[in-house]
């Protein structure tokens, strides 16, 4: 494929990243790459469109949370969907909405679809989900770009396997609104072990069908998360979603190695 098929828009007054999307939605609607299709390396693609790798980056990251591509880790880029045109911009919420807000909506949104994943999910899906926490297991503490997407993998397995596109679409529309605050909050190796320890406790229960077990685990995990958050915003404890109101009383039977 010639270089001049990848040059970007002259359109500035968008941003970089924005026009790389642009530019590979564009290739994948006039049937240059079909479902399935593997992309060129970053390396190729930056160096084919001019750009700098962390645009790139950016750019697939949000084709990614649109359903359009997806990583396969080890082997590259992936298109996943033709159908462009049903892929639009993710849900931007009112600025008042704040991450606590966002959070508590994820919380009820991941335990239902973790619920459903644990009956519909196929083996093949199970155990994918399975490596991906491994994968999230074996990030590096000092990378805090590989411990987000890792954890993103995961998490988007695990909504997918629900199988309900609506939960996947509201999952999609939510994610990027917490992605700053969810990279700083790797802030310690103890942090990351806990998010990997829920990954691996999450995919035990599904691996069992267990969808009472799956949809605890899920929320408590996601608990975590927002427990540290609100304790930051100072948020009274009277005021604070627990798992009670999620209709959950107990915690999941944890499964120890």
């Amino acid at each position: 494929m010639d270089d001049e098929s990848w040059a970007l828009s002259p359109n500035t007054r968008k941003p970089l990243p924005e026009l790389i999307e642009d530019k590979i939605r564009s290739l994948i609607r006039s049937g240059k790459f079909k479902a399935g299709d593997r992309l060129p390396t970053e390396p190729e693609l930056a160096q084919r469109m001019a750009v700098a790798r962390s645009s790139l980056r950016t750019a697939l990251q949000r084709l990614q949370l649109q359903g359009v591509v997806e990583v396969m880790r080890g082997r590259g880029w992936y298109v996943r969907s033709t159908d462009v045109s049903e892929h639009d911009e993710p849900l931007v919420f009112d600025r008042r909405v704040s991450d606590a807000d966002l959070m508590e909506v994820r919380i009820a949104l991941e335990a239902t679809a973790a619920s459903l994943a644990a009956t519909r999910a196929t083996q093949g899906e199970l155990d994918d989900i399975a490596k991906l926490a491994k994968l999230h297991q074996s990030a590096s503490i000092d990378d805090k770009d590989e411990l987000l997407q890792t954890d993103e993998d995961f998490h988007s397995a695990v909504v997918r396997a629900s199988h309900n596109e609506l939960l996947d679409q509201l999952y999609r529309s939510l994610v990027p609104q917490l992605r700053g605050y969810r990279r700083n909050s790797y802030s310690s190796s103890e942090v990351h072990v806990r998010s990997a320890n829920d990954h691996n406790q999450v995919t035990w229960f599904l691996k069992r069908r267990d969808e009472g077990g799956a949809r605890a685990a899920m929320a408590t995990h996601l608990l975590g998360l927002y427990s540290d958050l609100v304790a930051q915003t100072g948020t009274p404890p009277g005021e604070r979603a627990t798992l009670t109101t999620y209709a959950l009383e107990d915690e999941p039977r944890w499964h120890r190695e």
